[in-house]
């Protein structure tokens, strides 16, 4: 389902796309709309009775059983890093995640324009393209390679500017791709080594969550709490920098 989502997008890039906003910046193209219809044919063929939270359609609760609404929810993201794709840029994915009871079970990101398949299943770890993923063993913050995003609504978050001019002076480096489900599936291969961003939605973060746990590593708010999915505000790592990079958060 992932990998016939990517190949619409694949098909689509490189030609006129039509593109439209549902803000000042935030966009949607042709592409996210036929791989989110793509998805949902296949979940409603499959699970009909399962709730769907998707990016560009919203929520819908599936067809109700005698005990009432569905206790499973597809969580999808059809394009994450839609902009990337609009202009061309090469850093976008397919996210898609299945949560029980308000748990993540199963999660996958499928990357086309490599052909990385990123998935997790609770309890029997992450792999990429079928091969057994672990997080990074950076311990020093200053030997880390981190991720961010921009939030769309930059501007109305004052403590972005700092939090990224903070982590630029203690990390060795630090990214922003333009895709959280990516960077937080790169965190879970070991490539980046942590990734903080506050402005997120569900459908961005939750297959990534999950690969991450899988795959030994760390995921909470900016207060080291438990990760809520529907809160904005996601700090994930290898576990090692964890406490590291809370202390740059709260400075």
């Amino acid at each position: 389902m992932a990998r016939d989502a990517g190949r619409i997008l694949l098909e689509r890039q490189g030609h006129a796309l039509q593109v439209s906003n549902k803000g000042d910046i935030d966009l949607v193209t042709e592409g996210d709309l036929a791989a989110e219809k793509l998805i949902i044919e296949r979940i409603r063929s499959y699970y009909p009775r399962h709730a769907i939270l998707a990016e560009e359609s919203g929520a819908s609760e599936g067809a109700l059983s005698a005990a009432g609404k569905s206790e499973w929810r597809w969580i999808i993201d059809p394009l994450d890093g839609t902009t990337n794709y609009a202009h061309g840029y090469p850093c976008f994915c397919v996210s898609i995640a299945v949560e029980r009871a308000g748990k993540i079970e199963v999660g996958v990101i499928y990357n086309p324009m490599l052909d990385e398949m990123f998935a997790a299943e609770r309890g029997q770890g992450a792999t990429l393209n079928d091969r057994t993923i672990r997080v990074s063993d950076i311990e020093d913050l200053n030997s880390a390679m981190l991720c961010t995003g921009f939030p769309y609504d930059v501007r109305e978050r004052p403590d972005f500017a700092r939090h990224f001019t903070n982590f630029t002076m203690r990390a060795q480096a630090v990214r922003r791709d333009g895709s959280a489900a990516l960077d937080l599936a790169n965190v879970a291969c070991g490539r980046f080594d942590g990734f903080w961003e506050d402005g997120l939605n569900p459908w961005d973060i939750a297959a990534g969550v999950l690969l991450i746990e899988e795959a030994g590593g760390l995921v909470t708010d900016f207060n080291s709490g438990p990760l809520d999915i529907y809160t904005p505000k996601v700090l994930a790592s290898n576990g090692l920098v964890h406490q590291a990079m809370m202390r740059v958060l709260e400075n």
